[in-house]
């Protein structure tokens, strides 16, 4: 990439493209911040609420995708952006190792900070 920022509109295309197409590492490491802070619904015995800086926020996501068996659906919404922040539908129809096959939804909110994602949220 060149010197100059992607703008939040080209984050949020990248990161639906790399969402899409199930590479959740790829996006983290090119889109987010060293920062960046990713924030659950509810604390859960899997995640604690607040995950902060991106290795953490990487090891969250292999933590997660060693409790599914398979996947069987992804689907992720055009990215709606306003200023810095962007949100997207995200579904999964996924079997899990302890739960079954059972599918997840959730929307999924972003903040960008000097062209990077600084922050994610997610809503069930």
């Amino acid at each position: 990439m060149g010197s100059l920022a992607m703008n939040t509109k080209e984050i949020a295309q990248r990161l639906v493209m790399h969402c899409r197409a199930g590479k959740w590492e790829v996006a983290q490491r090119e889109l987010y911040a060293d920062n960046a802070v990713s924030i659950e619904p509810e604390e859960t015995p899997a995640f604690a609420k607040e995950t902060k800086g991106l290795p953490a926020i990487i090891e969250k996501g292999k933590k997660f995708g060693a409790m599914v068996e398979k996947i069987h659906g992804i689907s992720v919404s055009e990215p709606i952006v306003a200023g810095d922040a962007f949100a997207c539908a995200l579904e999964m129809d996924v079997t899990m190792k302890e739960r079954g096959r059972t599918k997840l939804a959730e929307i999924c909110v972003y903040n960008v900070k000097d062209g990077k994602i600084v922050s994610e949220r997610f809503f069930m």
